[in-house]
């Protein structure tokens, strides 16, 4: 008796998925609830559990294929696991020949699964799965993995680089790089990189986008952390944070400034009575804009502790859709990586988003004197359909002046 393995319910609007990962091979025991297939649509990676115990029976759709919703793309057989046997029965008794098609794909998985990627830079580098040690997830070869091992075992005399003929790109010969070659590389893009292209294009196509800057003193805020985030990480098991103050000032801009918070549909301008604010979270997969729900209900430690809890999920990829769908605003830090200033794009159909940059130490002008304080750069970027330059101005100088007073949010002031 087998069971049917199927691509789960897909997100609304998503019309297809892509077979990112299978976790198992036929042969190997399965256990009910275990992950067995990662699929990856625009927005999210889907994990596909086993339904009961038993055995991985026929893969039907390999990685890379493409899938619908519902459809059929494995099974699981009964049996615990004693599949292989016959397998090896069968290669001791075959030709020497035969079994090479089976150590082919045993090289795929030695290392943990590997992606079409992976498998076709090992390919242009002339090695197997086996042949590198993967650093990833669960042991998973990643193309930097592939490549330090060329790298590290590149032979004194290397030959001439090749052109590849199925994609017109220079390809590097295996074991290293040419001297002087000028080598290239064609990997397809991954559908939530493709789908960020086309998001940011549409935005800045489809939007009368404008950009306004001013810089918040941190003074105050760096001295009232110092101050209190021992026993703030005592108290709620979580340390305080840039972000949370700012998603605290800008939740009470945005409850003064309701054009900010609003959307356009169509001719209609649709006003939200709540706060959920977007925090645009890097992963290796790309960027991705998890939604804190009712920020005005969030005390600073709720808001640090769920952003704690999105930025897990982004790494290892478990972000559900419910999680990344909606959102009235949008906050952006590329402080993080050392960005000083930028102008950030906006998420539509939302009409504001907020960049924060790096602090740094600069003179300023304080009570007649010149001191150092340490300084960050604001931008908001906005709908210049919805928001007026006077409300957008205003609304930033709001956010710099709560987070330069942080007593105010306290008494919303």
């Amino acid at each position: 008796m087998s069971t049917e393995i199927k691509v789960p319910t897909l997100p609304e609007s998503i019309a297809d998925a892509l077979v990112v990962t299978w976790h198992k091979k036929p042969g190997d025991a399965v256990t009910r609830d275990e992950v067995l297939v990662d699929i990856e649509t625009d927005k999210v990676v889907l994990e596909v559990p086993a339904s009961e115990d038993g055995v991985l029976g026929a893969i039907i759709e390999d990685e890379g294929a493409t899938v619908v919703a519902h459809q059929v793309i494995g099974s699981i057989e009964e049996g615990s696991g004693a599949a292989p046997a016959p397998a090896a029965a069968e290669t001791a008794t075959a030709p020497k020949s035969d079994p090479e098609p089976e150590s082919k794909s045993d090289d795929s998985d030695d290392a943990g699964q590997t992606s079409p990627a992976v498998r076709r830079l090992l390919s242009e580098k002339g090695l197997s799965a086996s042949d590198v040690k993967g650093t990833g997830n669960n042991g998973r070869i990643t193309k930097e993995d592939v490549e330090n091992h060329a790298a590290g075992s590149a032979p004194a005399a290397a030959p001439v680089a090749a052109v590849s003929s199925s994609s017109g790109a220079v390809a590097a010969p295996a074991g290293g790089n040419v001297v002087g070659a000028r080598t290239e590389q064609r990997v397809p893009m991954t559908r939530l990189r493709a789908r960020i292209a086309e998001r940011l294009l549409d935005a800045s196509q489809n939007t009368a986008m404008l950009t306004t800057f001013n810089e918040v003193n941190m003074h105050a805020f760096i001295e009232m952390r110092k101050k209190y985030k021992d026993q703030f990480e005592k108290s709620h098991g979580v340390k305080l944070g840039f972000m949370s103050i700012f998603l605290k000032a800008a939740t009470e801009a945005l409850k003064r400034f309701p054009d900010v918070n609003a959307s356009i549909d169509g001719d209609d301008i649709v006003y939200h009575g709540y706060c959920d604010i977007g925090v645009a979270v890097s992963s290796d997969r790309g960027l991705v804009v998890p939604v804190l729900r009712n920020t005005e209900t969030m005390s600073l430690a709720d808001i640090e502790r769920t952003i704690g809890e999105y930025a897990d999920k982004a790494r290892t990829g478990k972000l559900s859709m419910d999680e990344m769908t909606g959102g009235t605003f949008t906050v952006s830090n590329g402080g993080v990586f050392g960005s000083l200033l930028s102008t950030p794009i906006l998420n539509p159909p939302q009409s504001a988003i907020l960049g924060m940059h790096a602090t740094q130490d600069r003179p300023i002008a304080e009570n007649g004197e010149v001191v150092i304080r340490p300084m960050m750069y604001l931008a908001l970027s906005y709908d210049h359909r919805i928001v007026d330059g006077k409300g957008a101005v205003t609304f930033l100088k709001t956010i710099k002046e709560l987070v330069e007073n942080p007593e105010r949010i306290l008494f919303d002031v």
